[in-house]
């Protein structure tokens, strides 16, 4: 398994807002739900989006955005004022997904409505809760905002795919669901192979022919008893070169890569499971519980019974 597919193991849309929104401008939508991550994927029409540090952003057909939580943050009709030039307030919405019981709706928002006007403004919402350290992350390695422009042919598809699910009532709120996470998944690597020097050094690595088998081998198999030159093996090449190729993408030797990869999944296991110190140890390649005790200490400050204790 590469490594963006193990840190989006397990993050899912869950009863998402879906909606194709007909708003006649003005408008305003406040997401108060400080939802870890949003995606909004605007279908048809636009509007501007509005985030905590005044950053303004315009959204047009055919953009994905992605917004890091968890403070608020809007998306408005560019338009507040009408023909004559007298202001009209807006009409407001909310979008809560998170908060209290909500089931992620809002107002005239509620479920997913279909429109023809000739000015809609059709959007896909999705807010994403994250449920583990690895999720976290992922969020660390994006930035508080992006934007990714995809063409009309796919957002003619993907509204399409949308009005049949929600033909479907039985089924349709997972169907949408799976759909967003689709999207998702698409969205994230897109900008990871735009982002170039700017994306992780792990998902550089998945590109380069030297590096990538090593990569795949130790996310697969993390516990295996990997050296320099086991995983040379994995990538074809001599040790000497491997361990060059491989502090040259990624930026440290191969092996505190894999240190470093272990401690992430033992803090993970430690969270996440009921599993013992010494199960963990041995399912990220420790032989001694003691041996991993004292490496995780060394590299996170506390032993790992200390850190599950402090995490629980």
């Amino acid at each position: 398994m590469d490594p963006l597919s193990r840190l989006l193991g397990g993050i899912r849309a869950e009863g998402s807002v879906l909606t194709h929104a007909v708003m006649p401008a003005p408008w305003t939508i406040r997401f108060a739900d400080r939802a870890p991550l949003t995606m909004i994927t605007v279908l048809r029409g636009g509007g501007v989006l509005l985030l905590p540090d005044g950053t303004q952003r315009t959204l047009g057909a055919g953009d994905t955005a992605l917004v890091r939580g968890p403070d608020e943050f809007r998306f408005v009709s560019e338009d507040f004022a009408t023909a004559d030039g007298h202001h009209v307030r807006p009409t407001e919405y909310e979008i809560a997904c998170f908060i209290g019981d909500s089931e992620c709706s809002g107002e005239e928002l509620t479920g997913i409505h279909w429109g023809s006007e000739a000015d809609a403004t059709a959007l896909l919402v999705g807010a994403y809760r994250t449920s583990t350290r690895r999720h976290d992350r992922l969020l660390r390695a994006l930035p508080e905002f992006l934007v990714i422009h995809e063409n009309m042919d796919t957002c003619a598809w993907f509204e399409q795919a949308a009005a049949s699910a929600v033909d479907q009532s039985a089924g349709s709120q997972a169907m949408m669901d799976r759909l967003l996470d689709w999207s998702l998944v698409c969205t994230l690597r897109t900008w990871f192979e735009q982002a170039g020097p700017d994306a992780p050094t792990w998902f550089r690595g998945l590109s380069d022919p030297v590096v990538a088998p090593a990569l795949h081998a130790i996310n697969t198999t993390l516990g295996a008893p990997w050296t320099v030159a086991s995983l040379a093996a994995e990538s074809q090449v001599s040790r000497a070169f491997f361990a060059k190729r491989f502090a040259a993408v990624m930026g440290q030797p191969p092996l505190t890569y894999l240190t470093a990869a272990r401690m992430d999944e033992a803090e993970e296991l430690l969270t996440d499971t009921d599993l013992t110190v010494a199960q963990i140890a041995k399912s990220v390649g420790y032989a001694d519980p003691f041996g991993f005790s004292a490496a995780f200490k060394r590299h996170r400050g506390l032993s790992p019974t200390a850190f599950r204790a402090a995490a629980a």
